[in-house]
């Protein structure tokens, strides 16, 4: 994008286009001639910085206010101070040290600018994004930070194309800034130095904003490569003034910049620092720049789509990159699949060859399955007995029988042990002792009972119930599991 950067002076207007590596000078012209001056500026913007001898400055004080209340008392304290505040402004100086801490105020404004807010305003109607109109006194703090001056109060002296630029800076920010006209000439000399930096001490001690008298008082002065011996020769420290004397090239390293137009003055430093990084305050109103307000506006908003454009570009490219790793993943598990039937088929050739089809062979083991699994086992029924006859020490067990068809039944044969053969009673008690702990798990239950003898009322003696013989009686129990 092209920066466009017009420097204006009393005898001459000079257009440059700026880049970082450095200016370039596109065209002069007289100063009658900038009516009719065409700028080229509808691909970039253009920046305007004035270098005129006729230039106010004036402190003022204001109350401690901020927002739109202290932009209000700003520009009636400017239309109170300059008839036409088109080209005016209020650069802050900090507050004051009272109990009051007013805000200090310096009131700058550029004196018969008719010509320039002409030419401005057609600039406007023909589309020219003007970004903004500075002084190169604006632009000296800032030079002279960048150049190495660290002390609280000092002199920057340029010899610019327009003249001896002298600016007085106090805590980092500007006080006063003056234009001294070279000689018919245009050359700079020592004495011309030294005349004008004493007029400027006398109007500075008038206002009373002179640095301390015992103190001598530094005065940064830039001036071309081929004068810097001579002035650092004939200046020097005398009469409570310290000079340093800068020379254009080592200026222009210092602040970055590498190429300079030929022929140029000083004046190119504070055109390359207004590009760069302009200043906060500058002489064009809002109203003024409306062509550049809405073209950056522009810029944003499709500085914004781009930005969007972007991140939905990289979020459809991560979207697309989990998809290819996804698929990725899907090949590598077919190829698998594919490897692991391969082996499945070669172990298959392998085996020996059996008497019935493989299908079969499976169908067989699944049905074997089912029948193991719907056929009991005869543990849990022997795990009960067992049980049961833990509980009852004088039941002998003679003999068990196990038949699962069509249900679970246990065939018990025992003996009454310690019980005599004519005590029916007892054998009787024992083995139903003995055949309700079998009922006590609900799923099993006695179906038949056979005692030694019938006690009941319909039984009979049977023949062996009378022979006395030495084995105990005899008994038997026939248990059956429930269903379910």
């Amino acid at each position: 994008m092209p920066r466009l950067l017009l420097y204006i002076s009393a005898d001459s207007h000079s257009l440059y286009r700026w880049e970082r590596s450095g200016l370039q000078l596109l065209q002069r012209f007289k100063p009658e001639d900038i009516a009719r001056a065409r700028l080229k500026a509808r691909a970039g913007t253009l920046q305007v910085v004035a270098d005129l001898e006729r230039e106010d400055f004036h402190e003022d004080h204001i109350p401690f206010l901020r927002g739109a209340e202290r932009r209000a008392v700003i520009e009636r304290r400017l239309a109170h101070r300059y008839p036409d505040t088109r080209l005016a402004a209020a650069l802050s100086l900090g507050h004051a040290t009272d109990a009051r801490r007013n805000e200090r105020l310096l009131l700058t404004s550029l004196s018969d600018a008719q010509p320039v807010i002409s030419w401005l305003a057609d600039q406007d109607k023909a589309k020219v994004r003007v970004a903004g109109v500075h002084s190169t006194a604006h632009v000296a703090a800032a030079l002279a930070a960048r150049l190495g001056a660290r002390d609280e109060r000092f002199f920057l002296m340029t010899a610019n194309e327009a003249g001896l630029r002298q600016t007085f800076v106090e805590k980092g920010r500007l006080r006063f800034s003056r234009l001294a006209r070279t000689q018919d000439n245009g050359s700079l000399t020592s004495a011309l130095v030294r005349t004008e930096t004493e007029r400027m001490l006398k109007y500075l001690a008038t206002q009373r904003a002179l640095p301390d008298a015992t103190r001598p008082t530094r005065i940064l002065l830039v001036v071309p490569d081929g004068d810097r011996t001579h002035f650092m020769r004939t200046l020097g420290s005398a009469a409570g003034l310290a000079f340093t004397t800068i020379g254009l090239s080592q200026a222009s390293r210092r602040i970055g910049l590498r190429r300079l137009p030929e022929g140029a003055g000083c004046e190119v430093l504070y055109l390359h620092l207004a590009a760069r990084r302009p200043p906060k305050e500058q002489f064009l109103g809002g109203e003024n720049r409306r062509n550049f307000v809405a073209w950056r506006l522009q810029r944003s908003l499709v500085g914004a789509g781009v930005a969007g454009f972007v991140s939905c570009g990289a979020y459809a490219a991560s979207l697309w990159i989990e998809q290819w790793m996804v698929r990725q993943r899907i090949d590598g598990v077919q190829r698998e699949t594919v490897v692991a039937r391969s082996q499945l088929a070669d172990a298959s050739t392998r085996l020996p060859s059996t008497p019935a089809p493989i299908e079969m062979l499976k169908a067989s083991a699944l049905e074997f399955r089912r029948i193991a699994a719907r056929t009991p086992a005869p543990e849990a029924a022997f795990l009960h007995v067992s049980q049961a006859l833990d509980q009852s020490p004088r039941i002998e067990l003679d003999a068990l029988a196990w038949s699962a068809d069509p249900e679970q039944v246990l065939e018990i044969t025992g003996r009454v042990s310690g019980a005599a053969h004519a005590d029916h009673r007892a054998i009787a008690n024992e083995v139903q002792r003995f055949g309700a702990l079998l009922e006590s798990d609900a799923r099993w239950r006695i179906v038949a009972t056979r005692l030694p003898l019938d006690l009941s009322s319909e039984g009979v003696l049977a023949a062996t119930a009378a022979v006395e013989g030495t084995e105990a009686p005899r008994f038997s129990l026939r248990v059956a599991r429930n269903p379910g």
